[in-house]
């Protein structure tokens, strides 16, 4: 499995009902891709839960590189990211563990993403579980040597993203 997030950074005064809209709009467009594990629609606006800025970062699970690339590459959807807010650099983790929560039958809320360090030899961590935890990935960079550890939360306020939307085609393998 590969996990992937892009950025996009928003002017503070950017109003995030546009990103909201165009979520609500076509979130849907991947509640069915073949190869996808997750979608999660993310955003932090500024002045809420402490965040400094206004930004769009999705975040994916994919069950399939093919199904990865043909959505960055082969008109899967990225070019209407491309087309609005020009091509963001996509980080890219190879995915250790993902666990499903006890909180998997309600919509995730919020969402935390921690990258860390990852030190030569060190054993990779499980993923945490709270009892409001819906699904915990754990993955890691070797370009950078960085560990990752993304968590969906059903309670809001648990992290500083927060969940517009989330696309799960595939329970498969969480």
């Amino acid at each position: 499995m590969d996990a992937m997030q892009y950025s996009l950074p928003l002017p503070t005064d950017y109003d995030m009902g546009t990103i909201r809209e165009r979520v609500r709009r076509n979130g849907h467009a991947l509640d069915d891709r073949e190869g996808l594990g997750f979608k999660a629609y993310l955003i932090r606006t500024a002045g809420v839960d402490g965040s400094p800025v206004n930004e769009y970062a999705p975040f994916y699970v994919w069950n399939s590189a093919p199904a990865m690339t043909q959505f960055l590459l082969g008109g899967g959807g990225f070019q209407h990211i491309v087309r609005d807010f020009g091509r963001p650099a996509v980080q890219h983790w190879t995915v250790v563990s993902a666990v499903q929560g006890p909180a998997r039958d309600q919509p995730p809320l919020s969402a935390t993403r921690t990258v860390t360090p990852l030190e030569w030899g060190a054993e990779l961590p499980a993923p945490t579980v709270g009892a409001d935890l819906h699904t915990a990935v754990v993955a890691y960079d070797p370009s950078r040597w960085e560990l990752l550890r993304f968590e969906l939360w059903s309670a809001a306020h648990r992290g500083p993203y927060e969940v517009l939307h989330l696309s799960a085609p595939s329970s498969e393998g969480f």
